[in-house]
């Protein structure tokens, strides 16, 4: 059997990521919030931190949500650290991923060139 070259780390971010999606989706207080995505989970070498990066629908209550989550980050890990299997479980720092705005400001631009 041929292995793929799918690092530790990138495993151990893709398991965050579902998983954290969930707890997201469970807990009532922060589901409140806004509708929010995870959009990347970038972990250190030694997986001792791990950056998440947070999408939001409402862009004007990002700051809000980025609060809150980082707020309740030290929560959200021990209730990961409940269900993941890993010896440490990473310290987690919420970001705002702001690329998905910026690619509708950018497609809107490319438009309105178009058309003029």
């Amino acid at each position: 059997m041929k292995r793929k070259n799918y690092s530790r780390a990138e495993r151990v971010e893709d398991l965050l990521q579902r998983e954290l999606a969930t707890i997201l989706q469970r807990d009532e207080s922060l589901s409140r919030l806004g509708m929010m995505t995870i959009t990347d989970i970038s972990v250190t070498h030694d997986l001792s931190y791990a950056k998440v990066f947070i999408s939001v629908l409402e862009e004007e209550k990002a700051r809000k949500i980025l609060t809150a989550l980082n707020h309740s980050a030290k929560n959200l890990r021990y209730e990961l650290a409940q269900v993941v299997k890993l010896r440490i479980v990473p310290e987690l720092k919420f970001i705002y991923d702001d690329s998905s705005v910026r690619g509708q400001r950018i497609s809107s631009l490319i438009n309105d060139a178009l058309k003029k």
